[in-house]
């Protein structure tokens, strides 16, 4: 039985360790031992390290067949660099700011294979233009994705399913799209945009820096994604940002230099915690248009999913996680085996490989409706 490693052990690094352990020997590696205990409880192999170590990282992933990394953004290049330098296939969801393209060359000379960024959006998003776009000529892609709680509570009417920190950068990060095949810089929360999104009703959408990868792999002339959330919660967000706490400079404060926005994190972090087993879901929307065998052609998806009730697993750990977990199915069985950086959306090329992936999804309750 190959052997595979999850460096991270939260709500989605968790998620994946379980759904691998049907088919591999599973490792979780984490600082945190309290998160490895639950899932040596379940039956999981778990092993204490520091992921922000390289040689650490170097060490854990010694024995493994594939590395899966769900560490925080700040941490994610270093850590997928280091699992690269150990020679081992990877397939990662840290979305960190760094270009993974830094890295294509020391991943080819090592002659593995890393998927990068291949979560629900970044990542299924990808898996879905890069299929159509090596099918048809696209025009436009646009992508809106959230997940949110279904209980509103005042005023942010938002729950972190990962690290507040990674959502901050969301509302920081400058927004990159493509305009009449030219990259507009926006800021993050701007161009809002009212949605309806069934069952739950209206949200509102706004620009985030999500294209990413995008960006270099594509040349279609008119590209964006923005993020979900309920109405009233850009405000919010707005306010903390210009008033500056989500300034990364450092401030003295009684003679201590502090950088806000890690106060703000600590200080929104209980506020935005789901609660144990709180339902939550999410909502997607794909649309590609463009020329298909002579004719315009348009494809639209939808991604509706909610907490799993069974398993007791949250929508943004399945969406996420599951995604990710296909890809690495995908990697260990030879699918996929295209050496360097690879991004979701050269999965998606391969017809092979887009099945087996909306396959594997389907059989986790995770359905794309093509509408």
């Amino acid at each position: 039985m190959k052997n595979v490693v999850v460096l991270g052990a939260g709500m989605v690094g968790s998620a994946m360790a379980i759904d691998m352990k049907k088919n591999f020997n599973v490792t979780a590696v984490d600082l945190s031992e309290e998160r490895l205990s639950k899932l040596s409880a379940a039956g999981i192999n778990t092993r204490k390290a520091d992921l922000s170590n390289e040689e650490q990282v170097k060490q854990v992933a010694a024995d493994a067949d594939l590395v899966i990394a769900a560490v925080p953004g700040f941490m994610g290049f270093k850590t997928l660099e280091a699992v690269i330098k150990a020679k081992k296939d990877v397939v990662d969801i840290s979305f960190f700011d760094e270009d993974p393209f830094e890295l294509d060359e020391l991943a080819k000379k090592n002659n593995v294979t890393a998927v990068v960024d291949c979560g629900v959006a970044p990542g299924m998003s990808n898996i879905i233009l890069g299929y159509h776009n090596k099918r048809m000529k696209v025009k436009e892609f646009k992508c809106m994705v959230g997940g949110l709680p279904f209980k509103r509570t005042w005023p942010f009417q938002y729950k972190a399913p990962f690290s507040p920190i990674d959502v901050i950068e969301e509302y920081t990060r400058p927004a990159r799209i493509v305009e009449d095949s030219k990259i507009i810089i926006k800021p993050a929360l701007s161009d809002p945009e009212y949605v309806e999104a069934d069952p739950i009703g209206t949200l509102v959408s706004f620009n985030t820096d999500g294209l990413r990868t995008l960006l270099k792999t594509m040349k279609i002339p008119n590209m964006k994604e923005k993020t979900l959330r309920y109405p009233g919660h850009i405000e919010y967000m707005q306010v903390l940002k210009d008033s500056g706490f989500f300034s990364k400079d450092e401030i003295d404060v009684q003679g201590k230099k502090i950088r806000p926005i890690d106060v703000t994190a600590k200080l929104l972090f209980p506020l935005w915690q789901l609660e144990h087993e709180e339902r939550e879901f999410t909502a997607m929307e794909i649309l590609i248009k463009g020329e298909e065998n002579g004719s315009n052609k348009e494809y639209k998806y939808i991604l509706f999913d909610q907490f799993d009730e069974k398993t007791k697993t949250s929508s943004m750990a399945r969406t996420t996680g599951y995604t990710c977990t296909a890809a690495a199915r995908l990697v260990l069985n030879g699918s996929f085996n295209r050496k360097g950086i690879c991004p979701p959306e050269f999965i998606g090329e391969d017809e092979n490989c887009f099945n087996k992936i909306i396959e594997d999804l389907k059989q986790h309750n995770i359905i794309y409706k093509q509408v």
